[in-house]
């Protein structure tokens, strides 16, 4: 493994261990060259998985793109890293076992609504303002709205 710190090619384990969900494996290590200590994830891949974007092209998937739209829908919510990264193991999990390996970014985003709306109701509305494209305070509205009779029923 490459050392973020100074590029070295080697490393040594310190430290293995699940993560809580038992997605992957958590790696501490250090670098044989300068010392650095950094942490690494290992996680099982089913299949490669590309994504068909809105307007066509195509490109691989990355866990890192979805974590990080999920940590900014959560932004100041009560909603900490290690949910954040359960919802994105069990948002990949079910992309990979779909059996396709070819998804419309359409697709993803109807997993994270979903995933985000049984989390937390705020981040569920702030993606939700991205993913649908609310163009005036109106649809911004009317979408909340219909979340909070949805929440009384």
């Amino acid at each position: 493994m490459r050392c973020p710190f100074c590029g070295h090619d080697d490393s040594q384990v310190k430290d293995s261990r699940p993560t809580e969900d038992n997605s992957a494996i958590r790696r501490r290590r250090q670098c044989e060259g300068c010392g650095g200590r950094f942490t690494t994830f290992e996680r099982i891949q089913l299949r490669e998985l590309t994504v068909i974007k809105t307007e066509g092209n195509r490109e691989p998937f990355e866990r890192e793109k979805l974590e990080r739209s999920l940590s900014v829908a959560c932004r100041k919510r009560p909603v900490d890293s290690a949910q954040i990264e359960k919802l994105a193991s069990g948002i990949q999990r079910q992309l990979e076992t779909l059996g396709e390996s070819e998804i419309e970014s359409k697709r993803i985003g109807e997993f994270v609504m979903d995933g985000l709306k049984a989390l937390d109701s705020v981040a569920y509305i702030r993606f939700a303002s991205v993913y649908k494209d609310f163009n005036e305070a109106k649809d911004f509205e009317d979408f909340a709205g219909s979340v909070v009779e949805a929440a009384k029923k």
